[in-house]
């Protein structure tokens, strides 16, 4: 019988992901330059089950996505070598950077939610109106 309980490969999996996020954050916010690459933010790491490679999700405000994607993965590298001196690991994986397409989607589709219930599209009766303000009825 096993005297220690031993927690999941997936759960170390999740944990690494969650910590390679965190970090990747404040490395990407602390020495990218904002002013060319926009506001990133990352929302989410894919771990692979050997910890080999990782899919990094970003979002970015006040630049275009491409902008965004070819400065991350040209710094891909050296935002390896930085995380492997923070994670202290065996194995830090190798960051990939895609887009996420999700937080945009999610933005949009709120919009057209509020542009089809907006009040103003309604037509206001000005006659009603003229009654309210004397108090008639």
């Amino acid at each position: 019988m096993n005297r220690h309980k031993s927690k999941s490969p997936a759960s170390r999996n999740i944990r690494l992901a969650d910590q390679i996020q965190k970090d990747l954050a404040v490395l990407i916010q602390r020495e990218m330059d904002m002013s060319r690459v926009g506001l990133i933010t990352v929302t989410g790491v894919d771990l692979s089950a050997d910890y080999a490679h990782a899919k990094v999700y970003f979002t970015v405000l006040g630049a275009e996505p491409e902008v965004a994607f070819t400065a991350l993965n040209e710094k891909a590298g050296w935002l390896h070598s930085l995380l492997f001196k923070m994670l202290h690991i065996h194995t830090v994986p190798t960051l990939r950077f895609i887009h996420d397409e999700h937080m945009a989607r999610g933005i949009e589709m709120t919009q057209l939610i509020d542009r089809a219930i907006r009040p103003d599209d309604f037509p206001v009766q000005t006659d009603n109106l003229d009654d309210i303000e004397t108090g008639k009825k």
